[in-house]
């Protein structure tokens, strides 16, 4: 039952991944409909982030004192009715649409990672994990893939949206009818306080912070770059075909549906967290510089979104080490936690990307110049990332052990028995 709740939370995060990118492929027929620029299109389809990240606070909690039966359910309605409310061309109305399937569909995300820590073994938990961002990739990708084609052969923008909005509420009833109710759960922990000290102790702990930067650093090349501006990019700065540009840029999602459950698989294997989102960034940082700045034809067609999309697929590791790092209470908290951090930066700096694109085009028709300059700070941003992993303590199964062992050497038997907690060292 519990694993059959888990898929179709995963197939919800499909769903409303692939709405998430799925602007990217569609932004003349926006610009048209709205009534508004490309850039300032961007800054609409980025009000998504918007809900997102505050709501990521709200569902952790949720998760943790109501559990997700009440409220993924609801979350799967919210995005419904946003993609009907964007399908209207109203500025107003898209823009509170757009908002709401940002709010609800962070649920898909943070019920299904609960439901993985919560109900699944701890040896799987990094694999399952990116078995759940895989779903995620697959919509991403679908989102551009599939639905760029749909829209260059005549379907109307807003018939798509309203489709879409549809197709949400049967999967918010299905939900409600296969996630298992939870256990009755100690009143006293449950409330506004109890919920705003969980939050505090995760928020308090160092581990989770740099979780959350790591994670938000790997993820912004994928959620700007590519997911809004990469098909643009394509067209605009290697004068490609428009059904050649959404095919290249829906490799880089692809990528993730490869590289999210394959790298948490290696993290289990190897019972380690850190070496594995260490190399996956170098190989991000040699990706990311070459599509920038490479010249073309120098690796096959589609092998670097492919490699990119791959490596970033290790932005969901950290999601299995901030629950390791906090307690198990707090799960949903944690999960919560590391999504805000993660997409509030990615809502912070989608206007700052745009803004700087249209003062490196300084109005003028937009040129491969235009976004190696826009852009290149993303390669600084991978090397933070880099930088914080470095700093960032290793949880894993060996990682812990070998740190139980040398406090086993140094310490008191009490003493040992307090630090073989990794939420205690944190």
């Amino acid at each position: 039952m519990v694993t059959a709740a888990w898929l179709l939370t995963s197939v919800f995060y499909f769903y409303q991944y692939s709405m998430r990118s799925a602007p990217a492929v569609m932004v003349p027929e926006l610009t048209h409909a709205f009534g508004l620029t490309a850039v300032g299109i961007a800054s609409l389809v980025g009000l998504f982030y918007y809900g997102y990240a505050p709501f990521s606070l709200v569902a952790g909690v949720a998760m943790d004192q109501l559990g997700p039966r009440k409220v993924v359910p609801l979350g799967a309605a919210f995005v419904a009715i946003g993609a009907i409310l964007f399908s209207t061309g109203d500025p107003v109305t898209g823009s509170i649409g757009r908002f709401l399937q940002g709010a609800g569909g962070v649920f898909a995300l943070i019920g299904a990672v609960y439901l993985v820590t919560t109900h699944m073994p701890v040896s799987r938990a990094a694999t399952m994990i990116g078995a759940t961002q895989m779903f995620g990739m697959a919509g991403g990708s679908a989102g551009q893939f599939a639905v760029g084609p749909l829209i260059a052969s005549g379907m109307p923008w807003d018939r798509f949206w309203l489709f879409m909005g549809i197709a949400g509420f049967p999967i918010a009833i299905l939900l409600f009818v296969l996630i298992p109710k939870r256990e009755r759960q100690d009143s006293s922990k449950a409330g506004i306080g109890p919920a705003l000290r969980a939050m505090g102790a995760v928020f308090k702990n160092p581990q989770s912070i740099l979780c959350g930067l790591i994670a938000g650093l790997i993820f912004v090349p994928t959620t700007i770059f590519d997911m809004v501006w990469g098909v643009r990019f394509l067209q605009e700065g290697h004068d490609l075909p428009y059904s050649v540009a959404v095919l290249r840029s829906a490799s880089v999602p692809f990528g993730w549906i490869i590289g999210c459950p394959l790298l948490g698989w290696v993290s289990d294997k190897m019972g380690r967290r850190k070496p594995v989102i260490i190399g996956a960034l170098l190989v991000l940082m040699g990706t990311l510089a070459l599509i920038l700045f490479g010249p073309r034809g120098l690796l096959p067609t589609y092998s670097l979104g492919l490699l990119a999309g791959v490596a970033s697929g290790a932005a969901m590791i950290p999601y299995t080490v901030i629950k390791e790092a906090n307690r198990p209470e707090h799960s949903g908290t944690a999960t919560g936690v590391i999504n805000f951090l993660n997409f509030a930066m990615t809502a912070l700096l989608g206007p700052f990307f745009a803004a700087r694109l249209t003062t490196a085009s300084a109005g003028s028709e937009r040129e491969l110049g235009h976004y190696q300059t826009t852009f290149a700070p993303l390669l600084g941003g991978v090397a933070v990332a880099l930088l914080l992993t470095v700093l960032l303590r290793e949880t894993g199964p060996k990682g812990r052990n070998r740190s139980s062992a040398q406090d086993a050497n140094s310490k008191p038997a009490k003493v040992k028995r307090e630090k073989s907690h990794v939420y205690g060292r944190a």
